[in-house]
């Protein structure tokens, strides 16, 4: 499977950027060929293109099924196992996020949920006596309020196609001006400042205009029309 200079660029890129993402540089660069191919391919055919041991393809391939973002699939004819990933790049954001929640997200809150509301557990339960403990509880409730509110907009965004998520975030600058509220008049000398700046660009541009008219028939500023 011949790849383009272009196509090696992006690979080898993805795969740059999946390792600062703390994803292993070959997983990045199997899901960056599958993601550019027009069709599912094989694991031999990754090897091949990539020039990768088969050992390194079938574990990075595991990795990227365990998050998503490679399945497999069959062709008629061919009993060899072919894989294919997201070409929409709204669902590979969507799987990410979506993992990432599972593996990370989830098991914080339960913790947080469990030491703030529950406190079964002698032995971990918060003492109400002991002012580190208070503390604690204060800071913990912050971070749930925090990540359930987080967790929750997630939800929203995963409710919507991509073409209205596309739209929501386009009108991102209204909605910032929205929660901002209007805009605070400026202080009384800065407005003076600002005033007589634009003053004097209505000055000049109204000088560049009657340079322009005829001057017999140009009346006398602050006179009204002729």
């Amino acid at each position: 499977m011949p790849l383009s200079p272009l196509q090696e660029r992006f690979i080898l890129h993805w795969g740059e950027m999946g390792s600062r993402w703390g994803v292993n540089r070959t997983v990045a660069q199997i899901h960056a060929l599958l993601f550019l191919s027009e069709r599912a391919i094989t694991a031999d055919e990754i090897c091949e293109t990539l020039n990768l041991a088969r050992s390194n393809v079938s574990t990075s391939l595991r990795e990227l099924q365990s998050w998503n973002l490679a399945r497999v699939t069959h062709v008629l004819g061919d009993r060899r196992d072919h894989f294919e990933t997201y070409k929409d790049v709204w669902d590979i954001f969507r799987a990410v996020v979506q993992e990432r929640r599972r593996r990370e997200i989830e098991p914080t809150l339960s913790m947080l949920r469990t030491a703030v509301l529950d406190g079964d557990n002698a032995a971990v339960s918060p003492d109400p006596t002991d002012p580190r403990d208070r503390l604690t509880l204060a800071r913990m409730r912050e971070v749930l309020e925090f990540m359930e509110t987080g967790t929750g907009w997630i939800d929203e965004m995963n409710r919507l196609d991509p073409k209205t998520l596309i739209k929501l975030l386009k009108m991102g600058a209204r909605i910032q001006q929205f929660v901002r509220g209007p805009i605070k008049p400026l202080p009384e000398p800065q407005a003076q400042a600002v005033g007589v700046l634009f003053a004097d660009e209505d000055e000049a541009g109204e000088g560049a205009a009657t340079g322009q008219a005829d001057a017999g028939a140009a009346a006398p500023r602050g006179n009204g029309p002729s």
